[in-house]
């Protein structure tokens, strides 16, 4: 890898979502990233989606680029070789991921004993060190209660793990933010960052925890509208399903002028003595401005009016499955400075693959490596990282202490 991090190396020991995407987002930007798992694989190695054959198409998504090393860890001497690999030495070394809770073998002060300098980021479930994951912290802060259609009184879950990948990502600020400091400081330090807090956190940030307590007000089921301006869906005569946005004032005036309903909108603002310049009143009349506009869409296929709406600069997009839009999204599509390349990877084939959405002007974006099988990187890493001698390697792999790919 050569890009805008190459040079460092961070060690991980994970599971789930969260740690593992940061870890791949540090090694998608050039640093070596060493994943340390248990002999038979880590609790995610067969997580689904899978092929037909059980490879999980889940663990290479989230393990691109990185090294493999498999190890017992329940071993005296697996033990102390991860602490030494954690640990070795090197100037953008001694950095360490995790949401794993080994207490006396895997936990800051028996690391920062090794090296002093160590930058430790921890991810934990709750704030109390209670276990939690994306789909028992979003029902408990609100939000399948104000998800779904309106009027339903069922609470929806949404299938998309928010707080995962926020958290992955927040790990990742955490350790650059620590490395930073240890850059001027020469000190290490522990950084903990629970997912309930990320979710607790956006709510507040979003204004919902103040929408609650300030004005006393919970927010209700909207469907599929955009609360507090105009989004809404409309079934064409095609039977295709778009959504259209008027956010901004630039927005909605794109949308009313392309449609032709500028007149009509007109007239409801005069009926309502409202301007629907203001996003709050496009929200509080949101069915009165659906109505004007849904016998527009239904007596047109997305063909007849999609270049006028690109044209116009209006904010929309039609509704897609996960494989139609594989089908039919050019930024899906491989090609030369694209997000996506066809990659082979082993044991599964040949299939689209993300690498990192980030572009630096100082650094070309590469194309996505492949996720080692389990333990692929075993010896080297041993040898390079934990500088072990060939003898003693060798007596590892015969005594079954770690295996490789």
């Amino acid at each position: 890898m050569m890009g805008i991090l190459k040079g460092m190396r961070v060690v991980e020991g994970s599971a789930f979502v969260a740690i593992p995407l940061a870890g791949m987002t540090l090694a998608q930007m050039g640093a070596d990233v060493i994943r340390f798992d248990r002999l038979e694989g880590g609790l995610d190695a067969t997580r689904w989606p899978v092929t037909k054959d059980g490879r999980s198409l889940f663990w290479a998504g989230l393990n691109k680029g990185k090294r493999s090393i498999a190890i017992d860890m329940k071993h005296p001497r697996g033990r102390e070789i991860i602490t030494e690999i954690i640990c070795a030495p090197g100037d953008d070394a001694g950095l360490f991921l995790t949401n794993l809770a080994v207490r006396g073998f895997l936990d800051y002060p028996t690391l920062s004993a090794r090296r002093a300098d160590l930058v430790m980021v921890s991810l934990l479930g709750d704030r109390h060190g209670r276990p939690a994951v994306d789909y028992t912290v979003n029902p408990s802060v609100g939000f399948p209660d104000a998800t779904g259609p309106e009027g339903s009184t069922d609470p929806v879950a949404h299938v998309l793990p928010a707080w995962d990948c926020i958290a992955g990502n927040m790990a990742v600020t955490g350790l650059l933010a620590a490395e930073r400091h240890r850059l001027r400081t020469s000190r290490g330090q522990l950084v903990e960052i629970a997912l309930k807090d990320v979710a607790a956190a956006m709510l507040g940030n979003l204004g919902i925890i103040g929408e609650v307590a300030v004005n006393g007000v919970d927010r209700p089921k909207g469907g599929n509208a955009l609360y507090g301006a105009y989004g809404q869906d409309f079934l064409c005569a095609d039977g295709e399903r778009v959504m259209v946005i008027g956010l901004t004032e630039r927005q909605w005036h794109n949308l009313v002028k392309v449609t032709g309903t500028a007149e009509a909108m007109a007239a409801l603002e005069a009926e309502l003595g409202v301007s629907l310049a203001e996003e709050g009143q496009r929200w509080l009349h949101r069915a009165r401005i659906s109505a004007v506009l849904a016998p527009w869409f239904a007596a047109r296929r997305v063909a007849e009016f999609a270049d006028a709406f690109e044209a116009a600069g209006v904010t929309w997009s039609t509704f897609r499955s996960f494989a139609r839009a594989l089908r039919e999204d050019p930024d899906f599509a491989p090609g030369e400075a694209a997000l996506f390349t066809d990659l082979d990877q082993p044991g599964i084939g040949r299939y689209p693959v993300p690498g990192s959405p980030f572009g630096f002007s100082a650094a070309p974006r590469e194309a996505p490596a492949p996720a080692p099988a389990l333990g692929q990187h075993t010896e080297e890493i041993l040898a390079d990282v934990a500088g072990l001698p060939e003898g003693e390697i060798a007596r590892l792999f015969d005594a079954g202490i770690v295996r490789g790919g």
